[in-house]
């Protein structure tokens, strides 16, 4: 069976980012796994919650929800601070990612790119630069060792993808996003991919925001492949799993 891993930074970028491609290659037969990196108990928007503790606890059950409409077969919420990954040790979350990927041994992989994405969040890079090198050295037998030990065994992914867009938000920092390279058409989970965002309940004042970006993308996400173990020419690609051999 083919697997895809989407590796995020909060509750509710699965579905922001990823919730169309999730639900197609769910659809598709593709068994599909999300990993969050934090529990995002530094939101602005927190609902009724009157602690972090509180919020992280709410926003790990919507998440939990989100990954249900999105057919997730393994949804799992990392413990790192919200806010504060650029400050995380590079090390350790790379090593928690590269423990994952070799269990989980996805055929594709697919996260933010180191700009931020259209929000220019400082976690959103961070988690695509973690996910960028675990991408790359859950395959290197010298890399993590003590995991092989523990009786895994490396794993070579074979493309990486970031997500990206074709317009950014005002109001923003800037960012420079990486070209599209795949087209994949969601149209037709438009309105689950909206149910998912809208299980983050605690979120609800960023809805509009949100909706009005699903517009912009129109029926479509767009991603930049990143890395491939086929040496090839970029081309503009329809599915993420095209040349993919199934192991």
């Amino acid at each position: 069976m083919l697997r895809l891993l989407c590796v995020t930074a909060h509750p509710d970028d699965e579905a922001g980012g990823f919730g169309g491609s999730l639900l197609l290659y769910r659809d598709r037969g593709v068994e599909t796994h999300v990993i969050c990196l934090t529990p995002g108990q530094a939101a602005t928007h927190r609902g009724n919650t009157r602690s972090d503790h509180e919020l992280a606890t709410a926003r790990r059950r919507e998440f939990a929800e989100s990954c249900r409409i999105l057919g997730v077969l393994r949804a799992e919420v990392l413990d790192y601070d919200d806010g504060a990954l650029d400050r995380a040790d590079f090390y350790s979350v790379t090593a928690d990612l590269v423990r994952r990927i070799r269990e989980i041994r996805p055929h594709v992989v697919m996260t933010f790119g180191p700009e931020g994405a259209i929000t220019a969040h400082p976690d959103h890079s961070m988690a695509g630069l973690f996910t960028t090198l675990a991408f790359q050295w859950a395959a290197r037998s010298n890399r993590f060792v003590e995991q092989l030990s523990d009786g895994l065994h490396t794993y070579r992914a074979q493309k990486l993808y970031y997500a990206t867009a074709a317009f950014t938000l005002p109001d923003r920092q800037p960012v420079a996003l990486a070209p599209a390279s795949a087209l994949i058409e969601i149209s037709r989970y438009f309105d689950r991919k909206v149910e998912a965002f809208r299980a983050h309940k605690t979120q609800a004042p960023l809805f509009p925001v949100f909706e009005n970006a699903v517009k912009q993308r129109g029926g479509h996400e767009l991603f930049h492949l990143a890395a491939s173990i086929t040496l090839s020419k970029v081309e503009i690609e329809t599915d993420l799993f095209a040349g993919v051999v199934d192991d």
